[in-house]
């Protein structure tokens, strides 16, 4: 017969284990990189000096998961915390930026590169709480040349600078 003093821990199980930010987390990640290692398995990898279509992509999955393991093994190293509640004012600013993404996504076409960049930087500015106006268009300004030497003088990629109307 054992008696258990105040001070032992009450016994893990999986779901409190499961309910820990650096485990789904890290689960997250993990997934996301297998899912894009599935869906890139056809594409050709090619050699690091002659890369193919499916380097990049392979590579940054790889990448995220090895990143994924990490904070797995993190968050199964950490002890229980209590709960926090999440409130839905804690969950705007992720749904602002990713409705940013997906103006973007959907504007770049027809109102061009300069634009959607600034229609992005300009919702996802709403997430943040204390950002001056002027801070968010330098934001985007930086973010507008750097982009454009990216990826249209850089990779020569064959995006409309402005709208067409």
């Amino acid at each position: 017969m054992t008696v258990d003093s105040p001070n032992t821990p009450p016994p893990h199980n999986a779901l409190h284990i499961l309910a820990r930010k650096n485990v789904l987390a890290g689960l997250m990640f993990i997934a996301i990189a297998a899912l894009g290692l599935w869906v890139s398995r056809d594409y050709p990898v090619g050699t690091a000096l002659r890369m193919g279509t499916g380097y990049v992509p392979r590579l940054l999955c790889w990448t995220l998961m090895g990143l994924g393991a990490a904070v797995l093994i993190q968050g199964l190293r950490e002890k229980d915390a209590p709960p926090e509640r999440v409130t839905l004012g804690q969950l705007l600013p992720v749904v602002v930026v990713t409705a940013s993404l997906i103006a973007f996504a959907l504007a770049i076409e027809q109102l061009g590169f300069v634009l959607s960049v600034l229609l992005l930087v300009g919702i996802g500015a709403a997430a943040a709480r204390d950002i001056k106006a002027w801070e968010t268009l330098a934001a985007a300004v930086v973010l507008v040349a750097l982009c454009w030497a990216i990826f249209i003088l850089g990779l020569g990629l064959t995006i409309p600078v402005w709208p067409v109307w």
